[in-house]
């Protein structure tokens, strides 16, 4: 890698997390019932729309790993998520086998049928479609990251270096079009920046689940902007994560108490142990957790479905 990481006893304890959480519940609205939990309940949540901008410089202070509580147990399936999807996978079988196991909820027979597709599968408006196999005019598929890969070694000094998980014809709803994808993607319009020979990632969410899908993104993420910067040769520099609508379901709140209670401590470094020239062929086994300081685990913390 491209850099060296600042050593940990010189990096600061980073407070973005709870920061966001306490900005949320400040300034949000309560919106409507979008959920049911799995006693068939309706779940109200607490709506940001425009959320403060995170910053993470990760070689000056590491990696936005959540100290609070520990992902120890997950972050591996967090990263492979997002790799089997730059991979173009789209079931949860394959998703399985690069390590995140927990598509199940979102792949029912149930939920499919309702969507036209077969059990498991996500659908053709999935992150994994949009990603490597884009649909074109002729008929055809376009790969954005490896066009996008391509643009950034032939002109680098472009704006355009822009990527999207969105399909139109394949997430809108109503009476003349059927959604084709079990769940319309929450994260993933990236825009990649080379700037002073480093290289720096800029990823805008529509909507993010501040408590369940935050943490795993800010992960995966970073995890995407290393293995790139690798790829491409350059120091990796910024991840910035900018959030549409940023809420917290009404049940998970017993659970936002503890966390803001709790310290925060350093962020870790995370280390690529196994380096590949093509951005297809990264696992989570590639990537090894250093310095990774936290509070215990919390267990139990509802997710929205």
């Amino acid at each position: 890698m491209i850099g060296e990481y600042k050593p940990y006893t010189e990096r600061t304890p980073d407070e973005q997390y709870k920061n966001l959480i306490r900005t949320v519940l400040d300034k949000g609205t309560w919106g409507p019932s979008p959920m049911v939990d799995e006693k068939g309940e309706e779940i109200r949540t607490i709506d940001l729309l425009g959320a403060p901008v995170s910053r993470f410089n990760l070689l000056e202070n590491g990696v936005p790993f959540l100290t609070e509580r520990s992902l120890k147990s997950f972050w591996k399936g967090a990263v492979g998520e997002l790799f089997a999807f730059i991979n173009g996978v789209r079931t949860q079988e394959e998703l399985e086998k690069f390590g995140c196991k927990w598509w199940k909820a979102w792949c029912t027979e149930k939920k499919c049928a309702k969507r036209g597709l077969e059990t498991g599968d996500l659908g053709p408006g999935s992150y994994g479609a949009a990603f490597h196999d884009f649909p074109t005019a002729d008929g055809g598929s376009f790969n954005q990251f490896a066009e996008i890969i391509k643009q950034m070694k032939e002109r680098p000094e472009l704006k355009t270096h822009f990527i999207s998980p969105w399909i139109p014809q394949y997430t809108i709803r109503n009476k003349d079009h059927q959604q084709k994808v079990v769940v319309c993607p929450c994260h993933g319009w990236m825009h990649f920046r080379i700037l002073d020979g480093k290289l720096s990632l800029v990823m805008f969410q529509r909507s993010c689940d501040i408590l369940i899908g935050c943490p795993s993104n800010w992960v995966q993420y970073s995890a995407l902007l290393l293995a790139m910067a690798e790829v491409m040769g350059l120091e990796p520099y910024e991840f910035v994560h900018m959030i549409s609508d940023a809420h917290i379901y009404e049940n998970q709140l017993p659970w936002v108490e503890e966390i803001l209670a709790r310290p925060s401590h350093a962020f870790p470094t995370l280390k690529i142990v196994n380096s590949h020239d093509n951005i297809f062929d990264y696992r989570p086994d590639d990537f090894e957790l250093e310095d990774y300081e936290r509070e215990k685990p919390i267990k139990g913390i509802p997710v929205g479905i």
